[in-house]
């Protein structure tokens, strides 16, 4: 793969970024921590997504981790030191910046796909999923709820009461289930998913870029609805992060 990789001389690179034929392919690149998301590589996913969206060769964008993990979710612990979740804060502008993003995006996922690793693909276009790929929303059993605006995308995309009974129940779902419900266009083998994605993102970059984000926007009709949700979603998010029950399930999740 010819790739121009990122670089970082402050930070651990735990984003990295290849080029590839027009296509941006974006790897979450942190095993010893399941792929957790820092406050870091938030901030390099935004800076990764506003490459992607100024550079004009650029037709895709595939974000994967590796064959056995796509991304444990946030890293709580990184995360519970962060300050407010203010318009400057790195996840809610990853939050703004994916929710935005006015070209296709594609996902490749294997292994767990837990919290906004599964609330991610709703705002992606294309998502090819591995026979191992485990996704769970488990924000209510934090003492939470919903993001990136999952709690009108998800019951557009499955109906109300299996939305409850993902963002609520928070139980885990294989890939059969994610392919039923949605979230997933197909199903392979953990080894093959990237060549899935490449494969879609070939037949992107050789479509008008023009009428591809065209259609993308006709289809996804409701932004002012989504980044209001967010912005609502957010607000109920610190308020309950604040609270007593979250301050101790979290608090008891580090213990372990």
């Amino acid at each position: 793969m010819t790739s121009a990789e990122n670089n970082s001389n402050t930070h651990p690179l735990h984003i990295s970024t290849k080029i590839e034929h027009a296509t941006l392919f974006i790897h979450i690149n942190r095993p010893e921590a399941k792929n957790a998301l820092s406050c870091q590589m938030y901030q390099q996913l935004t800076d990764a997504l506003i490459e992607y969206e100024q550079n004009g060769s650029l037709k895709a964008a595939v974000f994967y981790g590796s064959d056995t993990c796509f991304t444990a979710g946030n890293d709580l612990k990184d995360f519970m030191a962060s300050g407010e979740l203010n318009t400057e804060h790195p996840t809610v502008k990853f939050l703004y910046q994916i929710a935005n993003c006015k070209k296709p995006l594609i996902a490749a996922v294997a292994g767990p796909a837990i919290g906004i690793g599964t609330t991610l693909l709703l705002h992606c276009d294309l998502v090819v999923a591995a026979d191992n790929a485990i996704f769970q929303l488990p924000f209510a059993q934090l003492g939470l709820c919903p993001e990136l605006a999952s709690s009108v995308l998800l019951p557009k995309l499955v109906g109300y009461q299996q939305s409850f009974e993902l963002l609520v129940l928070g139980d885990k779902f294989n890939a059969e289930k994610a392919l039923s419900s949605g979230f997933v266009n197909k199903i392979t083998s953990s080894d093959n998913i990237i060549g899935q994605a490449k494969e879609w993102a070939l037949k992107l970059s050789k479509l008008p870029a023009g009428a591809v984000q065209t259609s993308k926007s006709l289809i996804r009709s409701e932004s002012v609805l989504i980044n209001k949700t967010i912005e609502t979603e957010l607000a109920g998010f610190q308020r309950l992060l604040n609270g007593e029950d979250a301050q101790t399930i979290i608090g008891n999740f580090f213990k372990r």
